[in-house]
């Protein structure tokens, strides 16, 4: 037997995106990530029939509570997409993210599938990686899902055409899906922030469900710290405080203030806890 044939077997270079495949394929056969995308996929559906009940044969709504754009729904099927996620991102989506990003590690450890895969030269590093990536994807996948659940319904409901921006100006139906496009965009970055989080908690358990708990139990308080007058001092560092500057992009010309502040925060969000995940999960000691 030739030395090279005894020789370790090095690791392909193309070994971690095999990686990355087998466990994005995993993650979306799964029912629980099937049944959260159906879920979100819902929500515009029972806005765009609620507005549409709403209004009748009365016209467009009024000014009222709600998103900014919520009285444009009527004139424009369009804006449908930016009320939908309006209405999952403070709650709908960040919750699917925690499930998912809580579930990621702890999950394994519950199922006892953990050690095993460290046993294949994956790395720590390299897993704890591709866990986040496979959770930023479907932050991407689950807001797309909105989007397009939202577009489908306001073509079936209302009608379409040129975009009224929130400025005033008018704009091509095509420029209007671009803007739309880039709202999907930035609001999958405002859960970088969540998916961070959500992985570093899944570190610290082995429990699943816990993680998943935790979690969107944090995700909760946050939010009505967020709601709190007299913490106004601190809320500016909560992340979801920026989460509805995506309104701005529904101006000409757009701010772009409140989106870098919200962009800069899910950042550093990701840079803290993230580097936390990575040194919790190097020095653990793994038994299951």
């Amino acid at each position: 037997m030739s030395r090279a044939d005894t020789a370790p077997r090095r690791p392909r270079p193309l070994w971690s995106l095999g990686l990355l495949r087998n466990e994005i394929g995993t993650t979306f056969r799964r029912w629980r990530t099937l049944a959260l995308l159906a879920v979100l996929a819902g929500v515009p559906v029972l806005v765009g029939v609620a507005v549409k009940i709403e209004t009748g044969d009365a016209g467009p709504a009024g000014g009222g509570g709600g998103p900014a754009f919520i009285s444009q729904v009527t004139n424009n099927g369009l804006f449908l997409v930016f009320t939908s996620l309006a209405v999952t991102l403070p709650f709908f989506l960040p919750m699917s993210i925690g499930v998912l990003a809580g579930d990621a590690i702890a999950g394994e450890a519950h199922a006892g599938t953990l050690r095993y895969l460290l046993v294949a030269p994956a790395g720590r590093t390299r897993l704890l990686l591709v866990k986040y990536a496979t959770t930023m994807l479907f932050c991407l996948v689950g807001t797309l899902v909105v989007a397009l659940s939202a577009l489908t319904v306001g073509a079936l409901l209302f009608p379409l055409g040129e975009v009224t921006l929130l400025s005033g100006t008018t704009v091509s139906f095509g420029e209007g899906l671009l803007r739309a496009l880039a709202i999907a965009g930035v609001v999958a970055l405002s859960l970088t922030g969540v998916a961070a989080l959500g992985l570093f908690v899944s570190t610290l358990t082995t429990s699943g469900i816990a993680a998943m708990a935790t979690t969107v139990g944090l995700l909760i308080t946050v939010q009505i710290l967020d709601t709190i007058p007299q913490l106004h001092t601190l809320q500016p560092y909560l992340f979801p405080h920026y989460w509805l500057s995506f309104a701005d992009l529904l101006r000409d010309p757009v701010y772009w203030d409140q989106l870098q502040k919200n962009l800069g925060l899910q950042a550093l969000y990701t840079v803290v806890f993230g580097s936390a995940a990575w040194a919790r999960f190097t020095t653990r000691d793994i038994t299951a």
